[in-house]
């Protein structure tokens, strides 16, 4: 039985080339899409599960949810809270690495405490867990960067040259790890011994300095809200004199800055976690919104292609019940014919599984990409995930195929016998499931037409300065007599426009003597060349003055959101005091008109220019088209200037764009997404037109002999499919303006949606639509009515 069932299918796979491969295809690229996806969520929902103790481990968090800690927390705590039993602080950095005479910035370096490998499981291939990271001058190394500085593994007892503060010192190799796995949140290079000072630890100002996270281990029987409780309590008490002293010393009011609340985030909760950040040592920070997304977008194609199934199986029908009249005469029951497409359903499924598998194999190192994975084809192995594409394979052939099987095996086969047979009804399933696969469509490439317009107001927008053939080049701790130098040498190259220092990194403070609450800025301390070379336009006032010592030590200049925040009207003269400073006052000299010095996701806040402070970058302006021999000189100068020192730059326009690295991958993937499903409902749409002229052929012919032209008959097989495509456009577009709306809500500056966008991707699903149908509508339009009267 299932032998003759088997040779059936292949018959009619084989005869119906066309529906074959339209079927195939379809659930091929479905199912492909489909195993991605899981792929892509399992590993998501994998990270960091590797480590032995995780459910124990938490990293301490505040209330500010700005994921940082510093030196107290940790110790502290463990030594004041029964339920805790160890710490681990880590903290992100990079080194300069001295390899013969070159000098090279190795990044990824992370500075933990000696217990690190007790808390975090990371396989070592040589060296002691326990005591590598003992010695203050000791460095641990994964695989790569052990055969990057010594070509081989086998480093430990070997001796690296690594620059603390302005000279080399040497560190010996005590330990090589595996590679860290893609799925962690601790991504390391090389591992420092963290060092804290004896003054350090006793000095409670330190409770409130954040940059770096401290994870704790609890014990198993401790309950979280009573150590939370224990942790509140400990650190009000600890903490509260010093508080108040630095409250009283910054002018500010209790009642508007409180001392803040402790709480443990779980360490499987920061991957997903958007409301608190991954930083300061910690990476790969994801958002669930994008799982969700991905298995949406599976979820339609693969839907859209069984929909293609069920409607060529079912439109085919006619064409196979004389020979369901013939079984059931012959003897055969309803549940042998039901078996039987569905044997032919399974079998269709099974190929299309073997493509899809295929066609994953080819199209993961572009997922990778696209999703920012390093997904293996290794991972389809895994015994979860096998029973993931088991559990999606029957219900992918029971979907494509039960209700096809129960229509077909209900045929009556005296009808069927004399061609008295029809499909009953006017076909409301089948055209409705056109409607949907439309509707999915064309909602995809509206969300498309929307991330990509706003994707290019993100990108194009005028930023109120000039970020073009502007290159950064970082120098920590530069000194004034360096820098004049420095500016001097590089100005000698007619390539080179314009040069500048700020400070490095960010930082920002708040004022504590303007009416009412105090005012938090993004802080940028530059020189007298900055604001000329970027053109950001001031608004009153003026520059700083080289000449003018005072600007150098007491005066600021301020963006307008800085006015409109202190509710000025005449700001220049006006004097402030930072939080945390002595009692010296700082005179704004000047306004500068606002602009986007933080990307567009943002809106422009308080923003305060000064002189005082540190400098750490070098802001080089070059002429247009002269990259090549400026950049080269850049170096050339920087190596003689800074011999013990790794060069490195970067374009600002550059570092401008990559802000919007994650919307830039949504986008393409989207795009991916709208571009499959259009595929597949057009194919469908396809073999739907061939089956409708196949069945019209006299019909044509009796029209042709009558005087019909040949666009009246493509017109005349179109517009049925054409009128679906306008209902698939009236239930998306309310959907989509929706949608598109609330996403764009994320977004301070964003598109206004207009008719024409909604217009346009209804156009080009209806002009597509449209060439998929007339094709074989012109094809049977053009055939010789004496052949088509000629038919049956």
């Amino acid at each position: 039985m299932l032998k003759n069932y088997l040779k059936i299918a292949l018959r009619n796979l084989l005869k119906n080339k066309v529906y074959s491969f339209i079927n195939i295809a379809g659930l091929s690229i479905g199912l492909a899409c489909a195993i991605l996806i899981m792929l892509y969520v399992k590993d998501e929902v994998s990270f960091d599960r590797f480590h032995e103790h995780v459910n124990t481990i938490y990293r301490i968090e505040r209330n500010h949810k700005n994921g940082s800690t510093g030196f107290l927390q940790g110790p502290r705590f463990t030594q004041n809270i029964p339920g805790i039993k160890s710490f681990v602080r880590v903290q992100g950095g990079a080194v300069d690495i001295k390899k013969g005479a070159e000098v090279q910035e190795q990044g990824m370096v992370l500075y933990v405490d000696s217990n690190f490998f007790s808390v975090f499981t990371f396989p070592l291939l040589a060296g002691n867990l326990k005591t590598c990271l003992l010695e203050p001058h000791s460095i641990v190394l994964n695989e790569d960067v052990a055969k990057k500085y010594f070509n081989t593994t086998d480093a430990v007892g070997k001796v690296m040259m690594i620059k603390v503060d302005t000279t080399f010192v040497s560190y010996k190799v005590t330990a090589v790890t595996k590679r860290c796995p893609q799925n962690s949140s601790i991504q390391f290079d090389a591992l420092l011994p963290f060092i804290v000072s004896d003054a350090d630890i006793k000095d409670t100002h330190n409770w409130f300095n954040s940059f770096l996270n401290t994870f704790v281990v609890l014990d198993d029987k401790a309950n979280l809200q009573t150590v939370e409780k224990q942790m509140q309590r400990f650190y009000v008490a600890d903490a509260k004199r010093t508080f108040y002293e630095m409250l009283k010393n910054d002018g500010g009011n209790p009642s508007d800055i409180p001392m803040g609340t402790y709480f443990l985030q779980p360490y499987l909760d920061m991957h997903l976690n958007t409301e608190l950040p991954v930083a300061n040592g910690l990476t790969n920070a994801s958002n669930p919104i994008y799982s969700y997304l991905l298995s949406g977008i599976a979820m339609f194609v693969l839907l859209i292609a069984c929909i293609n199934f069920v409607n060529l199986t079912i439109a085919r029908s006619i064409k196979r019940a004389k020979e369901i009249g013939i079984r059931k005469v012959m003897g055969s029951d309803r549940k042998q014919l039901i078996f039987q497409f569905l044997g032919e359903s399974f079998f269709l499924c099974t190929v299309a599984c073997v493509l899809a598998i295929a066609l994953v194999y080819l199209l993961l190192p572009l997922f990778n990409e696209l999703a920012n994975k390093a997904l293996s084809i290794s991972y389809l192995f895994d015994a979860k995930l096998i029973t993931a594409y088991s559990t999606l394979y029957i219900i992918t052939g029971l979907l494509a195929g039960f209700y096809p099987a129960l229509v077909l095996s209900g045929y009556n086969p005296v009808q069927t016998l004399y061609s008295r047979f029809q499909i009953a009804g006017k076909n409301y399933l089948q055209k409705s499931l056109v409607v949907l696969q439309f509707t999915l469509a064309s909602f995809l490439i509206i969300a498309t037409s929307t991330i990509y317009e706003q994707f290019n107001l993100l990108t194009k927008t005028n930023l109120g300065y000039d970020d073009n053939n502007l290159v950064i080049v970082n120098k920590n701790d530069l000194k004034s007599a360096d820098v004049a130098a420095f500016k001097k040498e590089l100005l000698r190259n007619p390539n080179i426009v314009g040069v500048s220092i700020k400070n490095a990194g960010k930082w920002g403070t708040g004022t504590k003597n303007t009416v009412g609450s105090p005012i938090y800025f993004s802080g940028e301390t530059v020189d007298e060349n900055y604001l000329p070379l970027l053109k950001i336009p001031l608004v009153a006032g003026r520059n700083f003055l080289a000449s003018f010592s005072a600007d150098a030590a007491q005066s600021v200049i301020v963006n307008e959101s800085f006015v409109k925040a202190a509710n000025w009207k005449n700001p220049v003269g006006e004097t402030i005091e930072l939080l945390g400073s002595s009692n010296d006052k700082y005179h704004v000299i000047g306004v500068v008109k606002d602009y986007h010095f933080a990307s567009l996701t943002k809106k422009i806040t308080p923003q305060l220019f000064n002189m005082n402070g540190s400098y750490g970058t070098y802001y080089i302006k070059i002429k247009p088209n002269t990259a090549a021999a400026s950049l080269k000189w850049i170096q050339k100068i920087y190596q003689r200037f800074y011999p013990m020192s790794a060069y490195s730059y970067v374009f600002k326009n550059d570092e401008n764009r990559k802000q919007y690295a994650d919307i830039e991958k949504w986008k393409q993937i989207i795009l991916f997404g709208a571009i499959l499903t259009i595929f597949i409902s057009c194919i469908g749409l396809f073999g739907l037109s061939v089956l409708a002229a196949e069945q019209r052929t006299k019909e044509i012919g009796i029209r042709k002999v009558l005087g019909a032209s040949v666009s009246s008959i493509v017109s005349a097989l179109s517009t049925d499919f054409i009128k679906l495509i306008f209902i698939a456009l009236a239930i998306s577009i309310p959907f989509a303006w929706v949608a598109t709306s609330q996403w764009l809500q994320g977004y301070p500056y964003r598109i206004a949606l207009s008719w024409w966008l909604f217009a346009s991707a209804g156009l080009l699903v209806i002009a597509v639509a449209f060439l998929t149908t007339s094709f074989q509508s012109i094809k049977a339009a053009l055939i010789n009515p004496v052949k088509s009267l000629r038919s049956e």
